[in-house]
C-alpha cells in the first residue's frame, strides 16, 4: 500500500502505478515467450505515453485508429506501428503511410483504392485486411463489432479474391473483456471462413479484448491456442493488440467532496465527472468500484455520488461507507487508466483530472496538469 497522502493531492487526478503496469507487462511478455505471439499496445484503450518506455521494453510496439494515434506510437514509442480505421482519409493517408510498418483496411475498396498510394509513399509497409467473422460472444452490442449490419471489417461474401497477393495480413477483432474460451469461438467461425487465405499469409492479427492480465484468464490455454494456431499454418506470426489489459488494474483516480446535499437521499458533489472523466461508467455500463465503499445500505452510511456537470445523469452511484462523508473527503474510483481516461472530455469546461505516476520507489510525480487553455485550444 502507497504512503501518499491523499489530503494534500490537488483533485481530480488519475494515478498510474508503475509497479502494477509491470506486473501486467510481465504477463503479457510470459505470453508473447511461451506462445510466440507478438503483443502490441492498443492506444485506443491506453494512451499515456509518459509510461511507453517502460512499456517499450516489453511490446512490439502500438496499433493505431488513425493518424494522430499513429503520431503518438512513432514518436513516442517507436516501435511497430500498425494502422486501422474504418475509413483512411485522403488528407491523411500520405503521412499514416510514412509512419507505419502496417496499414490495416477495413474494407476491399479502400485497399485498392489506397494501395498504390500506400506503395510508392513506403514500398515496405505491410498492407492487411480487417475481416468480419460474423461471431462474437460481446455481452454488449454496443461493442460487439461482429453484430448484424456491422460496419467493421470485411465478411467472406465481400472478400475480394484480386487482392490476393497485396494482402500480407488478415485482422479480426470480435471481444471484450473476454476470456480465452470466446477468442476460441470467434478463432473457429474465423477459420471456417477464411482459412483457405490464411496460408498465403504472413501474419494474423487476433485483435483486441483479450482480458489477459484479469485475475481468473486462462492464460496457459491462450498459450496453447496460439501455439496450435501457428502449428496449423506452418508457424505463421500472430499478433494481438490489448488496451485494457496493459491498463487493467493500474491505477485510479482520486477526487475530492465538494459539497453534500439531500434530497430523499444523501448526494456527495465531486470534482470530477462520470460524463467528462469516466464516460465508460455511463456508456459501458459498469459500476466504478470506490475504495472502502460497497454497495448502498451494506454498510452504515449510503451517498449517492453524483458529478459536478449540469447533466442530470452525472451519477457514478450510491454507495455505503462506514463513516459519514464530510466536504473535502477524498474518494477513490478503483481502475480507471484505461479506456475511461482515453475517452476524457471538457464538457461544461471541467478541467480535467492531472495524470500522475507512482513510481516503484513509491513516490508521486504529476506529469501533466490541465486548464482553461486546453478547454478553449478544442474551441474557436
Amino acid at each position: 500500500m502507497s504512503n501518499i497522502d491523499y489530503s494534500v493531492l490537488k483533485t481530480p487526478c488519475y494515478i498510474c502505478e508503475e509497479a502494477l503496469l509491470e506486473n501486467n507487462l510481465k504477463i503479457l511478455d510470459y505470453v508473447q515467450k511461451a506462445s510466440g505471439a507478438k503483443i502490441i499496445l492498443a492506444l485506443k484503450g491506453y494512451a499515456m505515453w509518459s509510461t511507453f518506455p517502460q512499456i517499450g521494453r516489453y511490446l512490439h510496439g502500438c496499433t493505431a485508429s488513425g493518424l494522430h494515434e499513429a503520431l503518438l506510437a512513432r514518436n513516442e514509442m517507436n516501435k511497430e506501428v500498425h494502422c486501422y480505421s474504418p475509413a483512411f482519409r485522403e488528407d491523411e493517408f500520405d503521412n499514416i503511410a510514412k509512419i507505419s510498418d502496417h496499414i490495416v483496411f477495413n474494407s476491399p475498396q479502400q485497399m485498392k483504392f489506397f494501395y498504390q498510394q500506400a506503395k510508392q509513399i513506403n514500398p515496405s509497409v505491410s498492407l492487411a485486411l480487417r475481416v468480419n467473422p460474423e461471431t462474437s460472444c460481446s455481452p454488449v452490442d454496443l461493442y460487439n463489432p461482429c453484430s448484424p449490419f456491422s460496419r467493421l471489417g470485411t465478411t467472406i461474401e465481400n472478400f475480394d479474391d484480386s487482392l490476393m497477393g497485396k494482402i500480407n495480413g488478415l485482422t479480426f477483432h470480435a471481444l471484450c473483456e473476454q476470456n480465452v474460451d470466446a477468442l476460441e469461438v470467434v478463432l473457429e467461425s474465423f477459420e471456417d471462413k477464411f482459412s483457405k487465405y490464411i496460408p498465403q499469409m504472413e501474419y494474423i492479427n487476433f485483435g483486441g479484448g483479450h482480458h489477459i492480465t484479469r485475475q481468473g484468464y486462462d492464460v496457459e490455454r491462450l498459450i496453447e491456442v496460439i501455439k496450435a494456431f501457428k502449428a496449423r499454418y506452418n508457424d505463421i506470426t500472430v499478433y494481438l493488440e490489448p488496451g485494457e489489459a496493459v491498463g487493467w488494474q493500474v491505477g485510479y483516480l482520486v477526487s475530492t467532496v465538494l459539497d453534500i446535499q439531500k434530497n430523499g437521499i444523501d448526494i456527495a458533489i465531486l470534482d470530477t465527472s462520470a460524463e467528462a472523466h469516466m464516460p465508460d461508467t455511463l456508456a459501458m455500463p459498469y459500476r466504478a468500484e470506490v475504495r472502502g465503499a460497497v454497495q448502498a445500505d451494506e454498510k452504515s452510511y449510503t451517498y449517492r455520488l453524483a458529478g459536478n456537470t449540469c447533466l442530470a445523469g452525472d451519477i457514478m452511484g450510491d454507495y455505503s461507507f462506514d463513516q459519514t462523508l464530510k466536504i473535502g473527503d477524498k474518494i477513490i474510483f478503483e481502475d480507471q487508466i484505461h479506456y475511461t481516461f482515453v475517452k476524457n472530455t471538457t464538457f461544461n469546461g471541467i478541467n480535467l483530472p492531472s495524470l500522475a505516476l507512482l513510481t516503484k520507489e513509491d513516490q508521486l510525480v504529476i506529469v501533466k496538469t490541465f486548464g482553461y487553455d486546453n478547454y478553449k485550444s478544442r474551441l474557436s
